[in-house]
């Protein structure tokens, strides 16, 4: 199969896995969340900046570095594996030393414990990392998809069932450990690879000049990433914080399916073809428009429906999250293209530079939320959403420079499919307007305005013949043909 065929093939089963386990995950969550209190899903929030850094400082740069070697050894895969390993067993010490300074932190004393159980999926996580990553660089996503739908059911199961006892927060913890245990055990079933006792210090230092520059970088934006939920958890309540970051994770819904899926399937393709810039520009180009196409609509038409979603799923009393949520959406419709221009500097070997714009956007970040904090979480996500288009314009800096896109071909790029998306959702707002005055009930509301929108979209698509939905029919539905 040639490169386009597994490109399309992969893409195929790896939006599969996406939708799959992050539909089932949904709907778990909406049990979870008609049963267990903003409040407690806000406790779990409080945690999730600090096992985002521990799966970041052991999965980012060297995994990353195996992927774009060309061919990788035992030795390679077996060093990697030990580090990781040894690493994990250092964070959760660090975790479980710290988490009564976390609790104090929070002034939350129950997450002394929950710190020390929950912390425990760092090291599970470092178990599978090899075995996914030869997967993810082997293009193999039907089986990452037969792996991944068992842990999230199973994880679910357990989650609901000790929620229905009363466990609280505490049905979340055991919930993501089952998850980890069960992904674990099934990536070294359908996985061959198995390490052997070896651990190579050029191997190590090979893949650590590359990737501890990505490890770095990474870490910086998970500390960004969740520096709203620092401040939110220090200086709201926990239930505000359980509303943020309940909205935070539907607004990301489309944005994981969609723009996730089609990453692990882009990197290793990207690095097929790093060294022809004139062809990586040429499917950056349609990777990034195709992504925007199909993410910025979903995105706008979540936001227009919100309210009746948000009521109809979650019950009124997480109506206070509507607002946060419809500003994240916006936000969220900028981060493919931040993905892949920083792919780009990846595929490239410049991982240097991808340091260098990570610090520039946080130092800038850090000032603008120290300028807004006062005006309270409506402007901590009001700065979000700027800063979101800003950071789109740092990381294409270099994109001219390697693939020569720079930063005003890109905006007019995809300007057609933002003004389309927009307009469409413009009028939608109105029609589900009418609907309120005229008493028609939540689901009606969606169903119509939902419909509406997305007839309209691909409708107004085609009249304009955006080049997203061209290569969309040219490339996808002819194959499916074939």
């Amino acid at each position: 199969m040639d490169l386009e065929g597994r490109t399309v093939y992969g893409v195929f089963w790896s939006i599969s896995q996406e939708l799959s386990s992050k539909f089932i995950s949904f709907f778990i969550t909406i049990i979870l969340a008609r049963i267990l209190s903003p409040a407690e899903f806000g406790l779990i929030a409080m945690l999730s900046i600090f096992i985002a850094i521990g799966n970041s400082l052991l999965d980012g740069g060297l995994t990353s570095s195996l992927i774009r070697t060309t061919e990788i050894t035992q030795k390679d895969c077996s060093t990697v594996f030990y580090f990781n390993l040894i690493g994990s067993i250092v964070i959760y010490l660090l975790l479980f030393l710290s988490a009564p300074l976390i609790a104090n932190f929070y002034n939350q004393p129950v997450l002394t414990n929950v710190v020390r159980v929950y912390g425990i999926a760092v090291i599970i996580n470092a178990f599978f990392g090899i075995q996914q990553t030869l997967l993810v660089k082997e293009m193999r996503f039907k089986t990452m998809t037969m792996i991944q739908i068992p842990s999230v059911i199973g994880g679910g199961i357990l989650g609901v069932f000790l929620a229905t006892l009363g466990y609280g927060v505490w049905s979340l913890v055991w919930m993501s450990l089952l998850n980890s245990f069960i992904s674990t055990v099934l990536h070294w079933g359908y996985s061959a690879w198995r390490p052997i006792f070896l651990f190579d210090s050029n191997s190590f230092k090979n893949h650590f000049n590359y990737g501890y520059k990505l490890t770095l970088s990474g870490l910086i934006d998970r500390l960004y990433q969740n520096i709203y939920t620092i401040i939110i958890g220090k200086f709201y309540m926990p239930a505000q914080l359980g509303f943020y970051s309940r909205a935070d994770s539907i607004s990301q819904l489309p944005i994981g399916i969609i723009s996730s899926a089609i990453n692990k399937v882009t990197f290793p393709m990207f690095v097929n073809i790093a060294h022809d810039s004139e062809q990586l520009l040429n499917v950056y180009r349609k990777v990034m428009l195709q992504v925007l196409f199909w993410m910025a609509p979903s995105l706008v038409a979540l936001c227009v429906i919100a309210e009746p979603l948000f009521r109809l799923m979650l019950t009124d009393k997480w109506l206070p999250a509507v607002p946060y949520f419809q500003i994240l959406c916006i936000s969220g419709i900028t981060y493919p293209i931040h993905a892949y221009n920083l792919n780009i500097l990846k595929v490239k070997g410049h991982s240097n530079l991808f340091l260098r714009l990570e610090i520039i956007k946080k130092v800038l970040c850090v000032i603008g939320i120290i300028c807004v904090f006062p005006f309270g979480i409506y402007g901590l996500l009001y700065f979000q959403l700027i800063f979101s288009f800003l950071g789109f314009y740092i990381n294409s800096i270099y994109t001219v420079r390697f693939i020569n896109y720079p930063f005003i071909k890109q905006v007019e790029d995809i300007l057609p499919i933002l003004f389309v998306s927009g307009l469409i959702g413009v009028s939608c707002y109105f029609l589900d307007k009418l609907l309120v005055a005229s008493n028609f009930n939540d689901a009606f509301r969606i169903i119509i305005v939902g419909l509406t929108y997305f007839v309209s979209y691909f409708s107004l698509s085609f009249l304009f013949k955006l080049s997203a939905i061209i290569d969309f029919k040219h490339l996808i539905l002819k194959r499916l043909y074939q």
